[in-house]
């Protein structure tokens, strides 16, 4: 109702809600439901959810053909399992009408393929000679080597180099080649011993 005027504001009645009387949020807030998949509430435990549907409609056209036909016993995966009979047919036609008579042809002598006869050599004239072969002679080209640490086509062994036998210190060494104790110098003994002080005046 309205009330009478206060100065220059005059009182109406409330046209909604005011939120001063109200201890909740009121219906500004929605907080998320517990049941379902969709828009769950994330601070709940979410149980497996199951969709359920009907059954499933029979297809239009099968693939098998199923107890519609009717196949007969003697038929198997191999073929059809019959018993062997003879077929009673007419003589066939033959499209030779005229046979040839025993002077069209003539036959050969087949006594060399019955029985055993001497062997013959036949004559005929000498073959041309052949041109002349241009390939490489053996001196042309020599074969990789298979001995040594260097091999082509062979597992190279290990090789070890056989040196003459050394004459020093031998009883073969020629000693009037050497020097003799003339051919050096006195060594100073305070290279080799405790050498005395000097002094420099």
């Amino acid at each position: 109702m309205e009330g009478p005027w206060v100065g220059s504001w005059k009182p109406h009645p409330r046209r909604g809600p005011i939120l001063a009387e109200f201890a909740t949020p009121g219906p500004k807030y929605w907080l998320p439901g517990t049941t379902g998949h969709t828009a769950h509430d994330p601070t709940r435990y979410r149980a497996p959810a199951y969709s359920f549907r009907g059954t499933k409609c029979p297809a239009a056209t099968s693939c098998s053909p199923g107890p519609r036909y009717f196949i007969h016993s003697s038929i198997t995966k191999t073929g059809k399992h019959v018993a062997p009979s003879a077929h009673v047919t007419a003589r066939p036609k033959t499209k030779t009408e005229v046979t040839p008579g025993p002077s069209d042809y003539t036959t050969d002598h087949a006594s060399k393929h019955v029985y055993q006869t001497a062997p013959a050599s036949s004559m005929k004239f000498r073959p041309k000679d052949l041109k002349g072969f241009r390939t490489p002679g053996p001196g042309t080209y020599t074969l990789p080597r298979v001995l040594g640490p260097h091999t082509v086509c062979t597992h190279a062994e290990p090789s070890y180099s056989m040196k003459w036998k050394s004459l020093y210190q031998s009883c073969f060494q020629d000693l009037a080649k050497t020097p003799g104790p003339a051919a050096f110098a006195n060594v100073d003994m305070d290279i080799y011993k405790r050498s005395a002080p000097k002094y420099s005046m």
